[in-house]
Formats: C-alpha cells, sequence, structure tokens
C-alpha cells in the first residue's frame, strides 16, 4: 500500500489565537525544528506539528500529531471542568453537525472510501454502521484520537472522554438501528422523493428523515459515479417541485451529500479518471469548479458541471474549490519530471482559477496556495536540479527568469534572486560572454536581453540593481575589449553616419542600461553638436525616402522620435544638435 508522508507545522498567536498553517517539511526533524524555532524566535505563542501519511490507494492522508509547544496553554479550574465540557460533542444530533461531519470524514475517510459511502449514508444507514461496529480497531481508533485530542486541552483523562464517547456514538447507533426496524426511512421511487421532503418538512426531525430516506435510496450504487447520478437526478426532482419547504430540504440534503462525495479523494479519483499527473488532474478539478464539462471524466462529472455552470449546489462546488486549494497546497508535484512543466501547469492552473474568483473562491486564499507551492519550488535542492540540466550560463539565467515569472510571493522572489548572483560572478559566466571569441554584437545583445528581463521582473528593486549593474558592468568591459564604439568612431564617415550607427545599437537591443549606454549617448550627442548635423540628416533621409521629400521639420520630428528610444530626451537633443 503505497504511503506518501509529509509533516505540517502550524502556529497561533496567543493563547486563543486560531491555528495557522506555517510550512510544511517532508522530515520529521525538520519540521520539529522549525517549530521550536517559531517558539524560540517569538515568532508565535503556540506550535504543533502535524503528521500527514497519504495513501494513494484509498486517496486520503492519516493525521497525527507529533509535538505541542506553547507559553500559554489555558486550562479550567478542575471543578468547572466535567467531561460532557471535555467533549466535541453532546448530544447524539450533535454528530449530525457540519464540523461534526468534517471530523468524521477526516478520521474514516479510508473505511468510507473501501465502503463507497458519504457521511451522511454512514450516518443514516445502518448495515453500514454495522460494517463499521464490526472493524473494531478502525472505530476504536477515531475515538481514540478524538479522545486524546480533546484530553490535550483539558484536565478530564482520555479514559473518560473515551468512555463519554462511546456513549454518545452507541446512542446515535441505536437511534439509527432502531428507526431502521421501524422503516422510518422507507423505499420512495424516483419522482416521489418531493412528495416525501414536503412532508418531512413538517416534521421536526425531518432532515434526518430525509437523510436518512436518500442514504437508503442511494445503497444499491456500486460506484462513485452512479451514486452521483442518483444524487443528480434528485435534484432533478427538487428543481421540478414547487417552491417551499420541502423543495428547499431536498435541494440542501442533495447538495449537502454530493459535498460530502466531492471531499473524498478517491471520489474524484474515481470520476475524473486517469490522469497523466496531478497537474493535469488538478486542471479537471479546475474545469469542474468553472462549469466547464471535459471528455474523459464521468457523465455524472459533466452534468454536475452543468449545474455548477448555472450557480446551483453551492456547498458541493465549495468542496471543490477546497480539494483544489488542498491539492495545491500539498507537498506531491504538480509534474514530477518537469520543474518546466511543473511551473507552465502552474500557469495554466492559474489563468484559470483566477475566471472563478468570487463567493466560493477567494483571492487571499488562492494566494496563499500559490504562494505556498511556489515556495517548494525555490529550494535549492529543486533549482540546482533544473539549473544542472544545461552548462551554458546564461541559459541557467534564462531559467531563472522564467521560474521568476511563474511563481508568486515577494519573499518566494526574493529567495530565487539570491540564486542569480553567484552565476554571475562565476569564472564561467566571464568566459562565456566576457572573454570568448565570438562577436561581440551577439554578446552584448545576449547581455542586454538578459538585464530586460530582470528590469521588468518581480525582484525587489535592489535586487533588479544589483543584479542589472553587474551585467552592465559585464558589457561594459565587453564592449571595451571588442573596441565596438570605437570602430565606428574610426571609420571614414561622416557625423551623421556614426551617429545613426550608435542609435542603432539602442534600436537593435545591443546596449545594456548604465555604464555602456551612458557611453553611447555621449557619442551621439558629440555628433549632434557639429555644425551642418540637421542639414546631413535631411539629406541622409532624403537618400531613404521614397516619395515626399523630408523637410528640415519632418526631419527633426523623425529625428526626436530616434533619439527617444535611445534614451536621449527631446530637450536635450534640441540643445545639442546644430543646423
Amino acid at each position: 500500500m503505497a504511503q506518501e508522508i509529509h509533516f505540517e507545522v502550524f502556529t497561533r498567536q496567543g493563547s486563543k489565537g486560531a491555528w495557522k498553517l506555517h510550512d510544511v517539511a517532508t522530515l520529521r526533524d525538520a519540521a520539529i525544528k522549525m517549530a521550536e524555532e517559531q517558539m524560540k524566535d517569538g515568532g508565535a505563542t503556540g506550535v504543533k506539528v502535524i503528521k500527514e501519511t497519504y495513501n494513494e490507494e484509498s486517496g486520503d492522508y492519516l493525521t497525527l500529531k507529533i509535538f505541542e509547544d506553547g507559553h500559554n496553554k489555558v486550562k479550567s479550574e478542575p471543578a468547572a471542568e466535567d467531561v460532557p465540557h471535555a467533549l466535541p460533542c453532546f448530544k447524539p444530533d450533535d454528530l449530525y453537525s457540519y464540523h461534526a461531519r468534517a471530523t468524521i470524514a477526516r478520521l474514516l475517510g479510508e473505511f468510507l472510501a473501501r465502503q463507497k459511502l458519504t457521511v451522511t449514508e454512514l450516518l443514516h444507514r445502518a448495515d453500514a454502521l454495522e460494517k463499521l461496529e464490526a472493524t473494531g480497531t478502525v472505530f476504536q481508533h477515531a475515538i481514540q484520537k478524538i479522545a486524546v485530542a480533546q484530553a490535550s486541552s483539558t484536565s478530564v483523562s482520555v479514559q473518560q472522554i473515551v468512555k463519554s464517547l462511546n456513549e454518545l456514538t452507541t446512542k446515535a447507533m441505536n437511534r439509527v438501528y432502531r428507526d431502521a426496524r421501524k422503516v422510518c426511512f422507507p423505499d420512495v421511487q424516483p419522482g416521489k422523493f418531493g412528495a416525501f421532503a414536503a412532508k418531512a418538512s413538517a416534521e421536526s426531525d425531518g432532515l434526518y428523515l430525509l437523510n436518512g430516506t436518500i442514504s437508503r435510496h442511494l445503497r444499491p450504487a456500486k460506484t462513485w459515479n452512479e451514486k452521483l447520478s442518483m444524487l443528480l437526478a434528485l435534484m432533478g426532482e427538487a428543481e421540478k417541485s414547487s417552491e417551499g419547504a420541502g423543495r428547499t430540504l431536498l435541494l440542501s440534503s442533495v447538495d449537502t451529500i454530493i459535498s460530502e462525495l466531492l471531499n473524498g479523494s478517491a471520489a474524484l479519483h474515481e470520476l475524473i479518471g486517469e490522469s497523466e499527473n496531478l497537474g493535469a488532474a488538478l486542471m479537471s478539478l479546475v474545469q469542474l469548479f468553472l462549469g466547464k464539462p471535459q471528455q474523459g471524466s464521468a457523465n455524472a462529472l459533466n452534468l454536475l458541471a452543468e449545474h455548477f455552470a448555472k450557480d446551483e449546489l453551492g456547498d458541493a462546488r465549495t468542496a471543490v474549490a477546497s480539494r483544489i486549494l488542498a491539492e495545491l497546497k500539498s507537498v506531491k508535484r504538480l509534474c514530477p519530471n518537469s520543474v518546466v512543466d511543473e511551473l507552465k501547469a502552474l500557469r495554466q492552473i492559474a489563468n484559470r482559477l483566477v475566471l472563478g474568483l468570487g463567493k466560493y473562491l477567494s483571492h487571499e486564499d488562492v494566494i496563499a496556495a500559490f504562494t505556498l507551492r511556489s515556495k517548494r519550488l525555490i529550494t535549492h535542492e529543486s533549482i540546482g536540479a533544473h539549473l544542472n540540466e544545461t552548462w551554458a550560463p546564461d541559459e541557467k539565467l534564462e531559467r531563472l527568469f522564467f521560474i521568476e515569472e511563474n511563481i508568486v510571493g515577494v519573499e518566494n522572489k526574493r529567495q530565487l534572486a539570491s540564486f542569480v548572483m553567484p552565476i554571475l560572478s562565476s569564472p564561467t559566466f566571464e568566459a562565456h560572454l566576457l572573454l570568448a571569441k565570438t562577436p561581440v554584437l551577439p554578446r552584448l545583445q545576449r547581455l542586454a536581453e538578459l538585464q530586460a528581463r530582470v528590469r521588468r521582473s518581480g525582484f525587489q528593486d535592489n535586487q533588479k540593481q544589483e543584479i542589472g549593474d553587474a551585467l552592465d558592468k559585464i558589457a561594459n568591459e565587453a564592449e571595451l575589449r571588442g573596441k565596438l564604439l570605437e570602430s565606428i568612431e574610426t571609420k571614414p564617415a561622416g557625423h551623421v553616419e556614426k551617429a545613426i550607427a550608435v542609435l542603432r545599437l539602442f534600436t537593435g537591443d545591443a546596449l545594456t542600461e548604465g555604464r555602456l549606454s551612458a557611453r553611447a549617448r555621449e557619442l551621439i550627442l558629440k555628433h549632434l553638436s557639429k555644425p551642418g548635423f540637421l542639414a546631413g540628416y535631411v539629406e541622409h533621409l532624403a537618400k531613404l525616402q521614397i516619395a515626399e521629400k523630408p523637410t528640415a521639420e519632418s526631419a527633426m520630428n523623425e529625428l526626436m522620435q530616434t533619439l527617444g528610444k535611445a534614451g536621449i530626451t527631446a530637450e536635450t537633443g534640441l540643445k545639442s544638435i546644430a543646423a
């Protein structure tokens, strides 16, 4: 049974502050050390490390807390703290609440996946509860995990909480067994659920009765696709029913059960079908969330997408959004064999997902998920492996700039920039772009291209300045050694031709901004100031003109535009030019 393990580090501020995910590590010791450092540095008042074990067969996670520390753990006086206060649920009905069902789904995920059950079905079907009880260890292990978690924040012993939880769950199970024998959950034929829901809505426990009846109706389904199809058929019945409490109750119940189904990765894996990798599977989820049917997916999933397109089944759509964010935050690579493919997949997902921002998916949650995934792509291991695929130092820089364009997060970009300067200062880079015997012009164009990438990047301003200046320094030295500007000056040509030759270096993107471009501008201004330059420039344009003969005014306008491309303002140009 294949498993993947990672460790999640959570922090909190204040004794009652909410837990927030700080980071994810693949090594146990690294995660604990990270948590201890947060406490030591004062970055948190409480920390804990959660071990998440992913089972590929079931598609779910097994969660276990392995470390916790805090400066202030608030505890009540023992006299004021009894067993019921320590429990997450007080009475059987509490087991049907949203948070209780979410906890059950997490603790019994593997069992539910094997049995192809949703939490609502488990809580309303006597045969499913009997199977759970028959497992023994699975059921008791879930009880113990809850007890240990509750006991850590109270003075009640684990044994007391286990005993109380067993009593609570036994009462809830006995209620389902009793109602099943009394046929409180009848066999309702397709097409009759609207009427049954209307009748149940008049009862105090109408939702319980309707959920039990729907769960019984879903019992013959052997696959997740069949189950989803049956639920969507009930959705159709609800839409055809007249407005009223019954229609609302049926729509709500179907939406809840579908959301539970979609929360399970095993169900999604079956419904989406085989995917090349996590990136492809995640793109399918995004398309589903956006209400876009896809080839290769189950028929029921495409029908569900049509409901999403009409902004129906809000709980189910929220469940898909939560699954998307969870997969983005997971440590599993989208494309394990290639960083480039990973980044391309991430960009495609981001471009599609941004279309669905709104009430089901917030901008802040999406940015947080992409920032966390970006952080895992800029480790020394992944960056080193990516750069080692090429020997050319300028290509290494290109790869870093490509990563920068496809990740988010200010800190992530700052960290990525730290990989640039060692490449620029390496002997290999100097040999490749400064000392090479290849013509100087292509090398200058390459350096200018790299600097332009840096200038439009999302690196911090001081980093952009440092990297851009280093590239300009190398370009300036390469030009001095290659004597490109000197060769223009020594040509037997007039001032107009020489100025135009230097201007072409600017328009041909061959000059880096800084020392080199400043020297080139000085040469241009020197030639502009020579007597007869404007008249010579008009003659030059006349030779190029096919139709209308240029005038001094049109020539001046054209010259100002060209000077602007070289970074010379019109005011400076007009002051320097000689008629």
